[in-house]
């Protein structure tokens, strides 16, 4: 009985030990119950498991995003005259109006406007070259004051040249178009194939359909790179027939009447990417 006695007693002792224990877990008294406001926050922090998950862009967000800072001045719009000037300044070839309008995203009156007040600014203050009309375009020329100083820069450049056989082939093309070959033989009372071929690799002319007649021979006009070459707006610009023979006239009874013929020649280096040849005087 006394073992049974002193285990029981053991029992309980053990027993009030751990109700001590769980007394000292209870939170203090004095401390009071948690405000109703603090269990809101801590639910909210809590997330929701229906709400979508956040995206990159919301993760990367800091409180720094979200207030409002200095705003940045608006960017200045580029004035039209410096823009067709760029355009101008860039093209290796004439730039038509349409064209010019479309890429400064303005009117087509505002761009010709433009090129006569930058023509009119460089001759105000002495620049060596203007805006020129040719080829149905427009495109920067230098003056025909500096074409010598222009010519020494390629001197050493090859330099394609054109008899006087092709010249006057060309020309028969330029007034007569389209014009087929056999027209051009009776013109010039000679075979011309060998002239048509040089023109056509120098790329002054070109076919354009084959003409309604027997045969069916090609038709020959010229390119907008001989509008080019020769600095004319477009066809209407070239010399009048009357003209040109006032001016071999004047060739065969001039003081130079007796001399030997020079040969004359096309200098077509400047359709080789060597220089802008220089532009008539009204470079408008």
């Amino acid at each position: 009985m006394s073992e049974n006695a002193g285990l029981r007693d053991q029992g309980i002792e053990g027993s009030r030990d751990q109700v001590e224990e769980m007394e000292d877990t209870r939170p203090d008294p004095s401390i009071g119950p948690a405000p109703e406001s603090a269990i809101a926050n801590r639910q909210s922090e809590i997330p929701n498991p229906d709400s979508p998950l956040p995206t990159p862009q919301s993760l990367t967000a800091g409180p720094s995003s979200l207030a409002p800072g200095p705003s940045s001045p608006p960017a200045r719009p580029l004035d039209p005259a410096q823009v067709i000037e760029a355009l101008l300044f860039a093209a290796d070839a004439p730039v038509k109006l349409d064209r010019l309008a479309e890429l400064a995203e303005v009117p087509p009156e505002t761009v010709r406007a433009v090129i006569d007040r930058l023509n009119a600014n460089y001759q105000e203050n002495g620049r060596t070259f203007r805006v020129q009309r040719v080829a149905q375009g427009f495109q920067l020329y230098t003056m025909p004051d500096y074409a010598e100083f222009v010519r020494r820069l390629y001197q050493h450049q090859y330099t394609h040249r054109l008899s006087r056989a092709a010249l006057e082939v060309l020309a028969i093309v330029a007034y007569k178009q389209p014009v087929t070959r056999p027209e051009v033989d009776q013109l010039r009372g000679v075979d011309c194939s060998g002239p048509l071929v040089t023109l056509l690799e120098r790329r002054l002319i070109a076919t354009y359909g084959r003409a309604a007649r027997p045969g069916n021979p090609f038709l020959y006009r010229t390119t907008p790179e001989f509008l080019r070459y020769f600095g004319l707006a477009g066809l209407e610009d070239l010399p009048r027939m009357e003209e040109i023979g006032e001016f071999l006239a004047r060739r065969e009874t001039g003081p130079d009447a007796g001399e030997p013929d020079k040969g004359e020649t096309f200098d077509s280096l400047a359709m080789d990417g060597g220089h802008k040849d220089a532009a008539p005087e009204d470079a408008r």
